[in-house]
This record gives structure tokens, C-alpha cells and sequence, in this order.
């Protein structure tokens, strides 16, 4: 009888155990091969809210954006063609055009300008800025995000639930930015996004400017903008498309770039 006992006993343990919840955490390979040994090392991507991993889901997948090491697409601009060019790991960025060349190589920002050109732009603005807006709706994914609900927006009579993204102080050059996603409730795919400038200003701003994201392609497994359309807006809301801005060449891969792109050239300007 006592043996009998033990035996149940060690049943309704095992069965306990099986039961008890496990930590909701993913866990991928991350290539490591910067490293001389090119070993790979596993690490435990963070915990998303349900709405902003169905965001992610529809455009791919966070696991999948993170495997990429690179980032290039062109803009026409009116002076001619914009190539950026990006890190995605360290952030490392080159921007080129006929009139200058912008680099940060993670640590100095430097501005070469071209055939007599002189540069009266905002590079510690600019920097990052189009790559942002290219790689939503991913690089809100990045650490020190905060994620909540907010009002969702009704245009030309559809409806779309949003999500506001803050960060966490400290972090980025503009932490006191604040961005909002609009996405179809259906299918998960973003379609607007809203964004307040407070780079150079104290405090938070109550104004958002807007962005529509309605054309996508596909590239390397992941959904990411053809083009966008800049709307005029009014009291928060988006009235009408003001221009568009279309993405060509674009690249997205998991290696990594060459880094001596990113470095300052011996005649470039340091921007301090």
C-alpha cells in the first residue's frame, strides 16, 4: 500500500510539471560572423505585444527583419539620386548624392560636399531619418520602446487600430519622439503612420505629421515600402496626399556591408 502511494504520488508530480507554464520567449540563431571564429549564439528575442507582432507577422516576421546585417535603397530627389545605405546592426549609415556625401560609421557623423557645393542641411537631423521610415514597421522593434493603445483613425470611412510607440529616456537622439501605427484589423498590414518632430526642442510635441504606407513590396522575405505619400493634416487627422517618395534598388541582406564605406574620407567635415 505505502509503495502504491508513492508511485501515485510521482504521477500527479509529473503531470504538475508538465503543466506548469512555461517563459513566452522565442529563441533564434544570430550569425555572428564578425568574429574571427564564426560561431553562432543563441539569444531570446523580447516579448511583443499581440498587436504590434501581428503588425510584424504581416510584413514577415521580427526574426526574420533581424537576421538582416544591410539596408540600401535610392530616392529621386530633385538635385538627383539619394543612395542610403545602412548597417543594421550598428546603425552605420551612407547617404550619397550629387552635391554631398553623408556618413556616420557609428561614432562620427562627417559631411563631404561635392563640386563646390557647400551643404546647408541638418545632418544630425537627416541622419537616420529616411532609413527609419523605410524600415517601419520593424525598427520599432528596437530596444527602449514603450508600446500602448491609442485613438484609431477613421479616413475616407475605414477604420484602422493603432499603436503607439514612445521611448524610454535616453534613448536615440530624439527620445521625446513619438510615432503611432495605423494598420488594417484584417490582415495586419500597416498604413499610416503618424510621427512628431522634437529634435532640437524640450519636451514632448501634440503634433503629428502623417505618412501613408498603401504600396508594398517584397524582398528578402520581408514586406517593406514601393513608396509612401506625404499628407497635409489638420487637428492630428491627414487631409490629402501632398507628394510621393519611391523607393528603387532596393537591397536587403544578411551580409554585412563593407564597413569602410562608412569612414570619414581625409577632406570631409566632422559635424560635431
Amino acid at each position: 500500500m505505502k509503495k502504491l502511494l508513492q508511485i501515485l504520488t510521482l504521477a500527479i508530480l509529473i503531470v504538475a510539471c508538465k503543466n506548469e507554464p512555461k517563459e513566452n520567449s522565442a529563441v533564434i540563431e544570430t550569425d555572428t560572423s564578425t568574429s574571427l571564429s564564426n560561431q553562432k549564439e543563441a539569444i531570446t528575442t523580447s516579448i511583443y505585444p499581440e498587436a504590434i507582432t501581428k503588425v510584424f507577422d504581416a510584413h514577415g516576421g521580427i526574426d526574420q527583419w533581424n537576421k538582416m546585417k544591410s539596408l540600401a535603397f535610392t530616392m529621386e530627389k530633385p538635385n538627383g539620386k539619394e543612395v542610403t545605405k545602412t548597417n543594421l546592426q550598428t546603425r552605420a549609415e551612407l547617404i550619397d548624392t550629387p552635391k554631398y556625401t553623408q556618413g556616420f560609421d557609428g561614432e562620427t557623423l562627417w559631411i563631404k560636399e561635392k563640386a563646390g557645393s557647400e551643404y546647408n542641411g541638418k545632418p544630425m537631423f537627416y541622419k537616420g531619418l529616411m532609413m527609419y521610415f523605410y524600415a517601419m514597421p520593424f525598427i520599432v522593434g528596437d530596444d527602449g520602446i514603450i508600446y500602448e493603445e491609442a485613438e484609431p483613425l477613421t479616413f475616407e470611412g475605414k477604420t484602422y487600430p493603432s499603436i503607439l510607440i514612445s521611448y524610454e529616456a535616453g534613448i536615440g537622439e530624439s527620445p521625446d519622439d513619438e510615432y503611432i501605427i495605423y494598420y488594417d484589423s484584417e490582415t495586419g498590414q500597416m498604413q499610416w503612420l503618424a510621427y512628431t518632430v522634437t529634435f532640437g526642442k524640450d519636451g514632448k510635441s501634440n503634433e503629428f505629421k502623417f505618412i501613408r504606407y498603401n504600396n508594398w513590396q517584397t524582398v528578402n522575405g520581408l514586406v517593406v515600402p514601393k513608396s509612401v505619400d506625404w499628407y497635409t493634416y489638420e487637428n492630428n487627422q491627414p487631409i490629402e496626399k501632398r507628394n510621393t517618395v519611391e523607393f528603387t534598388d532596393v537591397m536587403i541582406s544578411e551580409k554585412f556591408p563593407d564597413t569602410s564605406i562608412f569612414e570619414k574620407p581625409e577632406d570631409a567635415k566632422v559635424i560635431e
